[in-house]
C-alpha cells in the first residue's frame, strides 16, 4: 500500500498567510471550507496533507483560484 504524500511545509505556510491577511480565525475559515477547525489546524501546522479536494475549498473560502494557490506554492519551492 502507498504511503501517504508528506505535508507541504510551503502550502501550509501559505494558507495561513493567507487566511491570516483575510482576517478570518481558524474556526471562521474552517466554517467556510466545509471542513474541522482541527484538520485546518493539521494542514496549517504541516501535520496533515489535505486531499485536493480539502485543498480546493480551503481556496474557494479564500477567494483564490487552484492556479493562484499553486503558482505561489511553486515560487516558494
Amino acid at each position: 500500500m502507498p504511503r501517504p504524500p508528506a505535508p507541504d511545509p510551503i502550502l501550509a505556510a501559505l494558507l495561513r498567510r493567507l487566511r491570516e491577511e483575510r482576517g478570518l480565525s481558524q474556526e471562521a475559515l474552517a466554517y467556510q471550507a466545509g471542513i474541522t477547525a482541527g484538520s485546518l489546524g493539521r494542514i496549517e501546522l504541516a501535520q496533515s496533507s489535505p486531499a485536493w479536494a480539502t485543498v480546493r475549498q480551503i481556496a474557494k473560502a479564500l477567494d483564490v483560484t487552484m492556479k493562484e494557490l499553486s503558482a505561489a506554492v511553486e515560487t516558494k519551492v
